[in-house]
């Protein structure tokens, strides 16, 4: 309830600047996944401007909150009224309130390259549910990457086909440049020079909602220790909820071969030094499937995910593209194979998933949006 009172105030704003006229050259932002060059919108903002610098960018991240009210509900309403164009890798909630210019042009780039769990308007019901829905019947343009996505993309937006552009993700972009690859790589090791001739495994695993209050790793620390290689070092990348529940200190006694990168504010570079990853239900497959390297898949809670929580839009153990272990045991003893014997990409799992790997996504976006 208060929250929607603040959705509501944040509207009545936005219609009083509704008075002033668009600025054809002005851009709104809202980065609030991702705010980092490495994001969808960081990308974007930089193509633009290289490609016409007289255009202004305004961005609104998570930090701009309602604790921050004049900024909030006075500058960032101000700004959103006045953009012709709007970008964002979120929901932004108080858009169910508000009534654009048609001249505005609302871009949806969300912040997953594809989706194994169901999400937004495929499980999301009630108030939420509606709110959600008006919010997204604003969007002019929601961008994907491939025919497949945009059926799913279809049910959990909820937005007409003729909205939805099969371009690429700008963050596509990134993943298949070997430059930009090589200099965040040495960047990395220049930071961590102990890991450089160390081989990194990445864990990397979903959120799950009730995590909010029962933060949880379902590991064993000192089981894991015991099973990893001589030469290698675990990386622990995950929620921020679940996170500051891990500190640095806790992880101490480990010798420096498991590492909580949490708080690390490139995720790309993790998974560029990452030399195989597991994960369970994330979408962070469908970037790092890219890169071509193994990945083991940890569903230690696969029956009640399905049953309790928010599913899947396609049958988990088929469409992954690893082998899927359901318990620790399993994990630890898929970890101690050899690494030739891991599953590496499914090469069918990149032709469903991407229409496009050129390196060319922003630029498609952009030309799209005749900029």
């Amino acid at each position: 309830m208060i929250k929607n009172i603040g959705y509501l105030f944040y509207a009545m704003f936005f219609h009083v600047f509704r008075i002033f006229p668009v600025n054809k050259k002005k851009v709104f932002l809202i980065a609030t996944h991702d705010n980092s060059d490495e994001g969808n919108i960081g990308i974007v903002k930089k193509e633009w401007n290289q490609r016409d610098d007289s255009y202004r960018f305004i961005m609104m991240t998570r930090k701009d909150g309602i604790s921050h009210p004049v900024h909030f509900f006075i500058t960032l309403a101000y700004h959103m009224a006045t953009s012709a164009y709007i970008l964002q890798d979120n929901i932004f909630l108080p858009m169910a309130y508000l009534s654009f210019s048609k001249k505005t042009k609302i871009v949806q780039l969300w912040h997953g390259t594809g989706t194994i769990k169901r999400f937004g308007q495929s499980v999301n019901t009630g108030r939420l549910g509606k709110l959600e829905y008006k919010a997204n019947q604003k969007m002019t343009h929601l961008i994907v990457n491939s025919e497949y996505t945009k059926g799913i993309y279809k049910e959990a937006f909820r937005v007409s086909e003729d909205k939805i552009h099969v371009l690429g993700l700008p963050r596509t972009d990134l993943l298949i440049d070997k430059e930009y690859q090589m200099k965040k790589r040495e960047s990395f090791y220049r930071e961590y020079p102990e890991l450089a001739d160390k081989y990194i495994i990445l864990y990397a695993p979903t959120f799950r909602d009730e995590e909010i209050a029962h933060p949880v790793i379902p590991l064993d620390f000192d089981r894991l220790l015991s099973v990893l290689p001589e030469d290698t070092v675990f990386m622990l990348r995950l929620h921020p909820h679940v996170a500051k529940a891990y500190s640095d200190k806790r992880l101490e006694t480990y010798e420096g071969k498991i590492l909580n990168m949490s708080d690390y504010p490139k995720v790309s570079t993790l998974l560029f030094v990452a030399d195989e990853l597991i994960t369970d239900y994330s979408s962070i497959i469908f970037e790092y499937c890219v890169l071509e390297r193994p990945m083991l898949f940890y569903a230690y809670d696969l029956e009640h995910f399905e049953a309790k929580g928010r599913s899947f839009y396609e049958d988990y153990q088929l469409y992954v593209p690893g082998p899927v272990a359901e318990t620790e045991e399993e994990l630890y003893e898929n970890i101690m194979k050899k690494r030739q014997e891991r599953s590496a990409m499914a090469k069918d799992f990149i032709e469903e998933s991407f229409e496009y790997l050129d390196g060319q996504a922003t630029k498609r976006l952009l030309d799209e949006l005749q900029i």
